[in-house]
């Protein structure tokens, strides 16, 4: 039996001949990304706003529909209500009411109030702005300080010129990522924070795998010319890249399906960002070594030679 293979091993597309489409391409979605953040702004969850959490558990799997048509004529402004595991455990997320701690427990009371008795609350949390701000600043410095590892790493592993397109890669998934949480409207928490985190270091481990290659053939090839070799590297980890992602989609794509709402934008950020990693990957990541002058290093014994000469 044959093994399958979505891209053929031999085959031989020149990348590097569209690297100037990619850069422009990409550069247009990433300065999207950024206007419509400054712009429109994401949609942020309680973690990050402040809020009212409230976690129940109904007689039997929950009318989600009469649940917000309930709640929602309290007048108690946006209420996001979801299944959260099992079709009868329920979380409503409330905003922020106007006015201090009072104000929130008196939102909290009249929640409870119109539940009535046949439900139970598991508990209940109030998220002041205070504790969100935190949590935003928070988030900022782990994907900063994230970044600035994985360069790190890879300065230590290959040569500057790799560890800089690998940042500008990561920065290009995050942020266009970040683009299309706002796009949609998809509601931003931590549970997306981490995805976002985990698209990073998904899309850093395809692109090792072609800098690896890469390593490899210019020790190999070492009169072919650079834009060859990272074709020939790209071309010849393309299989394995595609294949990794495509699988790793099917699972996401099915808990995307069957999950439920309480994971639906962590999978959502993951389906997209590994969409986004694989396409930097392989047309972003390597063709940047180009503009970066990479250059192969000669060994001693040839270095002496030149100098001799």
């Amino acid at each position: 039996m044959k093994p399958l293979h979505l891209i053929p091993d031999d085959v031989n597309i020149p990348f590097l001949k569209f690297r100037k489409i990619f850069y422009i391409v990409s550069l247009v979605m990433v300065l999207a990304s950024v206007g419509l953040f400054f712009t429109k702004g994401l949609n942020f969850g309680i973690d990050f706003r402040g809020g009212i959490l409230v976690e129940i558990k109904t007689n039997g799997p929950a009318d989600i529909n009469g649940l917000r048509d309930n709640l929602g004529s309290l007048g108690l402004g946006d209420i996001s209500i979801q299944e959260f595991g099992e079709p009868d455990d329920i979380l409503i997320q409330l905003q922020r009411q106007d006015g201090d701690e009072k104000a929130q427990m008196a939102a909290l009371a009249q929640v409870t109030e119109a539940l009535g008795e046949d439900v139970t609350i598991r508990r209940s949390e109030l998220v002041g702005p205070k504790v969100g701000g935190e949590l935003k600043e928070a988030g900022f410095y782990s994907v900063v300080i994230s970044l600035l590892l994985i360069m790190i790493y890879i300065w230590f592993r290959f040569e500057w010129q790799f560890a800089v397109a690998s940042v500008i890669a990561l920065l290009h998934d995050v942020l266009i990522t970040i683009g299309f949480f706002v796009v949609t409207g998809v509601q931003f928490d931590l549970a997306t924070l981490a995805a976002v985190l985990t698209v990073a270091g998904y899309s850093i481990n395809d692109t090792v795998v072609v800098f690896d290659r890469i390593r490899e053939y210019l020790r190999k090839f070492r009169k072919m010319e650079i834009p060859d070799l990272l074709d020939l590297s790209i071309n010849s980890t393309l299989s394995r890249t595609t294949m990794t992602s495509f699988t790793t989609l099917l699972a996401l794509i099915a808990l995307f399906a069957f999950g439920g709402e309480a994971i639906r934008g962590f999978t959502m950020a993951l389906i997209f960002g590994i969409v986004i990693g694989t396409y930097s990957s392989i047309c972003v990541a390597s063709p940047l070594l180009v503009v970066l002058r990479l250059k192969r290093k000669m060994p001693e014994a040839e270095e002496g030679k030149e100098a001799e000469a």
